[in-house]
């Protein structure tokens, strides 16, 4: 259950109508998540706790129509693969794929030849294509120098991405996943925005990663170094470093420059839940617009179309930067919140957060504030 579902809203824009990146109209979420074996680590064999996410920015080709795009390295302590040229030319011409840290180059292998089966013409007649994979470490729980997900994995997270997928937590990439010293993973949330008259959606998925318990911070009540006596112990292996990766999905008219003002503003959430962006943190934030897609061929050279962009100084794009570090927040509440206990190699077990628990705290404070 989450804390919506349990009367503590996260800021004070509407959510959209499933909380999740999805609610963004064509976005498409899909997973494959690997859990087998227990008991000590056998490098290369298990036990296996990982997977990967797939993040589709429309139902068509990216590669063909693509995306206005941003990437943000709020600290780059991480093995993220094509950001330079999202951050060079603006645009995605794959979908986004999370995994962890020792995986990113099956993956991208897995997505680059998908990409070339769906256009033959890549590096023959055309150019090459960039990958976009972002990445958290998921070696606690899991035998990651075994890099477990392969090109099967990778087309199930492509293939299966719809409305049917998981809402969240040990799923896909966030599988083997701890924060706070406990079990979390893939969490989504979504505003809505009204743009003088027409509504748009601002969407947030975030790999969750990082921090240690005493961090963690709930709607503003210090939860972490508040839990009642009794809680069940976390994860030894969390600490203050860790990772996160945000992805941001909108289907506001917004560029390159103004998606990149949007995903500096998801370290606003990420701050909120307790997150002090350690040395050891590997922190990126992808934005994309699913509107006014760019053909891949420039014929003509000159663009004709009449694009709508939404201005900075309006109303609406303020909305969406508040909603920004609303929907990143709430991601991570329900990437913990959705999240199973899990035990992994050797014995480490990631414990899950206690929603009664967090319920009394917040009705407590809620109380103490009148």
């Amino acid at each position: 259950m989450t804390l919506r579902e349990l009367g503590f809203p996260t800021g004070r824009l509407a959510a959209g109508r499933a909380n999740r990146l999805s609610d963004v109209p064509g976005v498409r979420v899909g997973h494959a998540t690997i859990v087998r074996g227990q008991g000590v680590l056998r490098r290369g064999e298990g036990p296996v706790r990982t997977g990967v996410t797939a993040v589709w920015p429309h139902p068509g080709d990216p590669f063909r129509e693509k995306v206005k795009a941003a990437v943000h390295v709020i600290n780059g302590f991480g093995k993220a693969m094509g950001v330079s040229q999202v951050q060079e030319l603006g645009n995605l011409e794959t979908p986004i794929l999370l995994t962890n840290t020792l995986n990113v180059g099956r993956v991208a292998d897995a997505v680059v030849a998908a990409m070339i089966a769906a256009n033959p013409e890549i590096g023959v007649t055309t150019g090459t294509v960039n990958p976009l994979i972002g990445e958290c470490s998921d070696a606690w729980l899991n035998d990651i120098q075994g890099r477990h997900v392969g090109a099967e994995h990778v087309a199930i997270a492509l293939r299966d991405a719809g409305p049917a997928t998981p809402a969240g937590g040990s799923v896909g990439a966030g599988t083997g996943m701890v924060a706070f010293g406990y079990k979390a993973g893939i969490g989504e949330a979504s505003r809505e925005i009204d743009a003088g008259g027409v509504i748009v959606r601002l969407g947030a998925l975030v790999l969750a990663n990082y921090g240690a318990r005493g961090d963690l911070v709930i709607l503003g009540v210090p939860a972490g170094r508040l839990a009642p006596p009794g809680a069940e112990a976390p994860a030894q292996a969390a600490d203050a470093g860790g990772s996160a990766i945000v992805v941001l999905a909108t289907d506001a008219p917004l560029d390159s420059r103004q998606l990149g003002r949007l995903a500096r503003r998801a370290v606003l959430g990420l701050a909120r839940t307790g997150s002090h962006v350690a040395h050891g943190s590997g922190d990126f934030v992808i934005a994309f617009s699913t509107a006014n897609r760019e053909p891949h061929r420039a014929d003509p050279p000159m663009s004709m179309r009449c694009e709508h962009r939404l201005l900075d100084h309006s109303p609406a794009f303020d909305q969406l930067l508040r909603g920004v570090g609303e929907a990143t927040e709430e991601a991570v509440y329900n990437a913990l919140f959705l999240a199973e206990p899990m035990t992994g190699r050797d014995g480490h077990h990631a414990p899950a957060l206690s929603a009664e628990r967090v319920e009394s705290l917040l009705a407590t404070a809620r109380r103490a504030s009148g």
